[in-house]
């Protein structure tokens, strides 16, 4: 990185006089958010409403010192979940939030009660909200920004500030994304951790500082510490000043909070303790007044603007930061220090006692700053000096709708992944410059070895290939700035955190990418949450899930995926596909393409297979407008794949398991039953089809027409590698009996025909199944 932001100009005893004015502010506003939601508010239910004024009074100084003095338009930040109406509250006083917005905190249509980018209405970089995400989501947010950039200074566009609750790094997400080797040359990545060492229940008993300390550093982060602010500082100067450092830095956390609690009398009685430097101690606390001692106490770097002032200004930015700042969780509230606080909320006595402290009025809250004063004006230049360019409207490439190959002999749906990313280039190049290919460890193993050597791997800096002379490797591993796939170590929730930011660059610097992430199928339940996130947060990715179900057979149950089709189905923003044949693949990738980076896009979920399957079974037509309808049909959900006439009972298969589904119909066809054979490709598109026929949502339902018209309405088989769920609704279509054959137990090793009988889904339990609806 050769381009580093200029440090701030440092402040004059004045400015921080008005800072503080600010400050008091801003921790005005957030507490009179929330108790405005929770006892102003009409709430005809009695619900409670919640918010978590005591989070927000532990951020107020930070977020204050970061957006009025240090940040930057080009900046970005991840606001801790519950520090919300804080973010509110500046970006009001900024002039960007209208003041009939502050009455609405977890109102519908109102401020959401975690930060959204999707749904606040004000300036949100990252949408917060599931613990410990939001933070990661800066590393992956930084990585993306520099790969979607490429410049030669490596994408240093400005700072990503993660503010994060000090409880968020029980998380092991967040070291899975600390640990990962892209990270350490990050030095964009600013994380100020809220010290506050309480979490939801409880003061948090153990002193983790000095262990965090460790694990950062020795991940190659810059770490600074502010602990104590200039009043404590000054008085361990004093005689016996050292000893009391001693004992405060060798207290337990609910020791230390319980002196937060305490008078000036009870000070002096308890923070001496009972040492040998105990007298000397009390000499020291026996000299100092009631009002030094009570602020001395509460006085922690976290809240010390100085202190925070001079930490942001020593950031290294040629690696990773993290700030431990010790805070106290409800500080300058009535409520600071308590154990209980996390949700507690101040009465309306406790606020207009906040109100008198902070030169406000219960009365009329949301009442400005004097026009003509130094806060006021200080609070315009900012928020003139941080308003950003509009994002430039983003044009996503042109798709190919079908590349014109017609596959044959034995394929799996897995090797059509890679065959048809490989065609892209050549069919579609500037649309296959924007695709870019993530994945944890498993590049090889599915079938992306032939993309990986065709656009090399993504790197900030080129590396030497040390393999490129060796006759006998395959892969080759040719790491440079211009590379398209990015590989990370092996952890789900990093991949699919990068591919939600990768997904959301269109909308973030107005430069469309087309992410492609690839894991094993058994481990997107572990990437879920995450994902989801993402997808929450306007970021539109295709997570493609291979190899899947028990076809898999010889890895046992530990490898063999059962719910995945169903949650493909569930989870909103996602279009889900598990095509059966090669071409099938080719067009539903390319239908997931053509809906990422746009404003009305959204992300896709492919679950592929490894088991071959012979493409003559597709059928494809040669005629072109009948390919076309083919090719419609299996974008839109499923397609006839044979027709009998005559037919008796009709079999629904998904995936790989039309190979079983056409076989049984061959055996049905010599038992005098004929049978109609329907390849589902994405149940989720059909049942959101009959949704829309029942008048819920405006999907197009012409499919259901197509392929499962009332005039061919007989008993119904459904069969796929998955919860057989999955399928159950297509029942409902024209109210016929229905069968039901899936996956709903783990698996055993063995061979595939081994697996499938026990499971229930082999040739002989279909066609067991079509004789019981029909016989």
């Amino acid at each position: 990185m050769t381009t580093a932001p200029a440090a701030p100009r440092r402040p004059t005893a004045a400015a921080f006089d008005v800072l503080r004015e600010i400050e008091d502010r801003v921790l005005w506003l957030s507490s009179a958010i929330v108790h405005h939601a929770n006892r102003v508010r009409p709430n005809p239910s009695g619900l409670k409403v919640g918010g978590h004024q005591a989070s927000c009074a532990s951020m107020v100084s930070i977020m204050t010192t970061l957006w009025f003095r240090h940040l930057r338009p080009e900046d970005r930040v991840s606001v801790k979940p519950h520090a919300s109406p804080v973010l509110h509250a500046i970006n009001h006083l900024l002039g960007e939030l209208d003041t009939s917005y502050l009455s609405t905190l977890r109102a519908f249509g109102g401020l959401q009660s975690y930060p959204s980018r999707a749904k606040d209405p004000d300036t949100v970089d990252y949408s917060t909200g599931s613990v410990g995400i939001g933070a990661t989501a800066t590393i992956w947010g930084a990585l993306a920004r520099r790969y979607a950039d490429k410049s030669a200074d490596g994408g240093f566009k400005g700072r990503q500030y993660a503010l994060v609750g000090d409880a968020e790094l029980d998380e092991g997400a967040v070291w899975e994304a600390v640990l990962d080797p892209q990270v350490a040359d990050l030095g964009e990545l600013v994380w100020i951790v809220d010290l506050n060492r309480q979490s939801l229940d409880r003061v948090v008993p153990n002193i983790a500082a000095g262990r965090l300390h460790g694990m950062f550093a020795a991940a190659g982060w810059q770490v600074l510490t502010l602990k104590y602010g200039t009043l404590l500082e000054e008085l361990f100067e004093r005689p016996g000043g050292a000893a009391l450092r001693v004992r405060i830095d060798e207290m337990s956390n609910p020791e230390y909070q319980r002196l937060l609690r305490c008078t000036a009398d009870q000070l002096r009685e308890r923070l001496p303790g009972e040492g040998p430097e105990a007298s000397v101690i009390g000499d020291l606390l026996a000299e100092t007044d009631d009002d030094t001692l009570m602020k001395a106490v509460r006085n922690l770097g976290g809240h010390d603007l100085s202190a925070l002032d001079a930490a942001l200004s020593d950031v290294d930015d040629h690696r990773p930061t993290v700030i431990f700042a010790y805070t106290i969780k409800g500080h300058g509230l009535p409520t600071q220090g308590h154990p209980q606080n996390h949700s507690s909320l101040l009465t309306d006595d406790q606020m207009r006692q906040l109100a008198d402290e902070v030169g406000a009025d219960l009365g009329t809250p949301w009442q400005g700053l004097p026009p003509d004063s130094a806060a006021a004006r200080l609070c315009a230049e900012t928020g003139s000096w941080l308003r950003r360019r509009p994002v430039p409207e983003a044009v996503p490439p042109a798709i190919p709708t079908d590349i014109g190959r017609t596959p044959t002999g034995i394929a799996t749906t897995q090797a059509a992944l890679g065959r048809t990313l490989l065609d892209l280039t050549r069919s579609a190049p500037e649309a296959a410059r924007r695709v870019v290919t993530v994945s944890p460890d498993v590049s090889s193993s599915t079938n992306l070895g032939g993309w990986v050597n065709k656009v090399g791997v993504w790197s900030p800096t080129e590396r030497v290939d040390w393999f490129a002379d060796d006759a006998e490797t395959i892969l080759h591993w040719r790491e440079r700035p211009t590379g398209q796939h990015v590989e990370l170590g092996i952890a789900e929730t990093n991949l699919v955190g990068l591919l939600g930011e990768l997904g959301a660059t269109w909308s973030r610097w107005g430069e469309p990418l087309l992410p492609i992430g690839v894991m094993y199928d058994p481990f997107v339940n572990r990437a879920l949450e995450p994902w989801s996130y993402g997808i929450y947060a306007g970021g539109q990715s295709i997570l493609v899930g291979t190899p899947s179900g028990v076809t898999l057979a010889p890895e046992g149950g530990a490898h063999q995926s059962i719910t995945t089709p169903s949650l493909g189905i569930e989870q909103p923003g996602c279009t889900t596909w598990e095509p059966a044949f090669a071409l099938d693949t080719e067009w539903a990738l390319l239908a997931a393409l053509s809906r990422l980076g746009r404003a009305d896009g959204g992300s896709a979920y492919l679950r592929l297979s490894t088991r071959p399957v012979d493409q003559s079974l597709a059928r494809i037509p040669a005629d072109p407008a009948a390919r076309e309808r083919r090719r419609r049909q299996a974008v839109a959900g499923a397609y006839p794949l044979r027709r009998q006439d005559g037919a008796k009972v009709t079999i629904a298969a998904v995936g790989a398991m039309v190979t079983e589904a056409l076989a049984a119909a061959d055996r049905l066809q010599n038992l005098g039953i004929p049978a109609d054979v329907i390849c589902v490709t994405s149940p989720g598109l059909l049942y959101k089809a009959m949704d829309a026929r029942a008048g819920h949502g405006d999907a197009p339902d012409w499919i259901l027409d197509q392929v499962f018209p009332a005039e061919r309405a007989t008993p119904l088989v459904t069969v796929l590698d998955g919860h057989p769920h999955t399928l159950a609704f297509l029942a409902t279509i024209h109210r016929v009996p229905l069968r039901r054959l899936g996956v709903t137990r783990f698996g055993q090793s063995g061979s595939l025909d081994e697996v499938y009988r026990y499971h229930g889904i082999d040739t002989d339990s279909i066609v067991g199944a079509a004789l019981d609806l029909t016989q």
